[in-house]
């Protein structure tokens, strides 16, 4: 993993940097908006960026709903992909879903994205079950994959 990487919550300052992460990694990325929504309404929304030398480089957002945790993006800048940044956004999600005694983290993920996939069943993820036509930009199913704790 590069080096000088800090890890902390996401505040709405980040919220356009996060945007142009989303641009660079999801074909049907996430708006300003609906992350305004999330940082500023939404109880249940918790957000962890990574910042190298004051960027942001990635971020992974969450839903906690009582013991449970709902992933609902991780997504690292393009250059910098490969390097571990994802995989230590997601140890840092279960670290605080484990201080707030979450059992159970779900999330879904393309049937086609093998690298996502392994880095989830590396952390101890299972498979749970395919969501049909999950994807609206093409309709690619989901898998469904989780992690009790």
């Amino acid at each position: 993993m590069a080096n000088g990487i800090q890890y902390r919550k996401m505040t709405v300052n980040d919220i356009s940097a996060v945007v142009e992460i989303e641009h660079e990694a999801f074909t049907t990325p996430w708006s300003h908006e609906i992350f305004e929504h999330e940082m500023l309404g939404n109880d249940y929304a918790h957000y962890i960026v990574a910042v190298q030398d004051e960027e942001v480089i990635g971020h992974c957002g969450m839903w906690v709903v009582l013991d449970e945790c709902h992933i609902t993006n991780v997504a690292v800048r393009k250059r910098l992909r490969g390097q571990g940044v994802g995989e230590a956004l997601m140890r840092k999600a279960i670290e605080l879903c484990k201080a707030n005694e979450v059992r159970l983290m779900t999330l879904e993920v393309r049937v086609s994205n093998h690298t996502a996939q392994n880095l989830y069943r590396k952390l101890g993820f299972q498979d749970g079950g395919i969501r049909k036509n999950y994807y609206t930009d093409d309709h690619e199913d989901a898998l469904v994959m989780w992690v009790e704790f």
